[in-house]
Order: structure tokens, then C-alpha cells, then sequence
């Protein structure tokens, strides 16, 4: 990614959240300042808010609405969100809200955004309701843009079927993911496959993730 500041965005459950949380740490990982911004203002359960002390023990600065971590979901931007364009030497990505509604605070921030420079990445999740043909795409894509002011970069195949995800399960979408790109008009920057489904040969076009995002039944320190 050639830009500091990458938005992830996509349909509701398509995975961007685990996708964001898995760029963020990588950053982190090889020495960079990684921060993430959550302005997922509509679904309390799956956003980066929720993994402060994940995030925190990977050394990834967290940047949180301002009811974050409570029942309000009101979309008030914190004033240390503009902070972002003044870092020139961190790598940042933002969780924007599935969908044209969660996209609607990045619309707050479009012009600074356009003037720093950014990539925003379109997520597809062929398993995912409302999503599961290439035609489907385009449609979601119009909205979270017009709500944004903003305009996606690329395509990211995303799609999975949580832990029941094989390799073939992500190889039998890569057509619905090319197709998808090209009816967008957008590269096919990568498909990804989570780690305990990956093989020993990872096939090109391919990124290897960590499933970061869990379910509240589930111990945050076993991630």
C-alpha cells in the first residue's frame, strides 16, 4: 500500500474489522506506528474497539469513538481523530461501519482525507448475505461512497466461512472476487485465507490472516 492512511470498508459481516486488526499489527510488527481508528458506529459487538488490550499488547495506538465500550452508538467523531493527519510517520487504518450507514462519519473527515492521500478498501465476502453474487457488489459499493464522499481503491477477497474455512472454500470464490473487482472497476489487490486453513504452498494473489475478531464466548487471550 503506497498510501499511510487506509480505510477498510465493506458489507456487514464481510470481515473487514479482523482485516483491519490483521493490518495493524502487521505494521507494528516490522517497527512501524500502527493506529487504528474505529468508526464503526453501528455494530457494538465486531468493531476494533473492543480489542484496546489486544491491540495494546501488539503495540497498535487505538483511536475509539467517544461511547466506545458502552450502549450508545452515537456517531460523534473524538477530536483526537484529526490527530491522523498530522502523523506523517504512522501507518493508519480505519475501521469504517459496514455499509452505507457506518460509512456516513467518514463522510466528517472525506476532505482531509482527499487531501492527505488514501487507499480505501472494498471488502467481499461471497458467504455473506446480500453479497453472494458479483452483481451484489457494485450496488453496496455506490452506497458506502456516496455516504463516505470517498472512493474505493481496490477490491480485497475476503470471504470465509469463519472456522469452518478451508482453502478450497476461498479458491472457490476467487472468480466471484475477480468478477466483483472488474464490474467495480477496481483491482483485485489480494484474497485472503486465514492461517490454520492455509497450506504449506500459499497460491499467489493470496494474504495469510490471523482470525483476530472473536465471539463473546471466547477468552480475548487466547488471540
Amino acid at each position: 500500500m503506497s498510501s499511510r492512511i487506509t480505510v477498510v470498508c465493506g458489507h456487514y459481516g464481510c470481515g473487514k474489522t479482523n482485516l483491519a486488526l490483521n493490518l495493524a499489527v502487521e505494521a507494528a510488527s516490522k517497527g512501524r506506528r500502527s493506529v487504528i481508528v474505529d468508526m464503526d458506529i453501528v455494530n457494538p459487538y465486531f468493531r476494533s474497539s473492543e480489542y484496546g488490550p489486544f491491540l495494546e499488547r501488539h503495540g497498535v495506538q487505538l483511536i475509539a469513538p467517544v461511547f466506545a465500550n458502552t450502549t450508545l452508538d452515537t456517531p460523534v467523531l473524538p477530536p483526537e481523530i484529526y490527530s491522523i493527519f498530522s502523523m506523517e510517520d504512522a501507518d493508519v487504518f480505519i475501521d469504517a461501519g459496514g455499509d452505507d450507514v457506518g460509512a456516513t462519519a467518514l463522510g466528517r473527515i472525506s476532505r482531509e482525507l482527499e487531501a492527505a492521500g488514501y487507499e480505501m478498501l472494498y471488502v467481499v465476502n461471497r458467504y455473506r448475505i446480500l453479497s453472494t453474487k458479483p452483481e451484489e457488489t457494485l450496488p453496496l459499493l455506490r452506497e458506502i461512497e456516496g455516504a463516505s464522499h470517498l472512493k474505493a481503491t481496490a477490491v480485497v477477497n475476503n470471504s470465509h466461512l469463519g472456522v469452518d474455512t478451508t482453502q478450497q472454500t476461498v479458491l472457490d470464490a476467487v472468480g466471484f472476487a475477480e468478477e466483483s473487482a472488474r464490474l467495480c472497476g477496481l483491482p483485485l489487490l489480494y484474497s485472503t485465507i486465514p492461517d490454520f486453513a492455509a497450506g504449506e504452498e500459499i497460491p499467489a494473489g493470496f494474504k495469510v490472516v490471523r482470525r483476530y475478531v472473536h465471539f463473546v464466548w471466547e477468552d480475548e487471550t487466547d488471540f
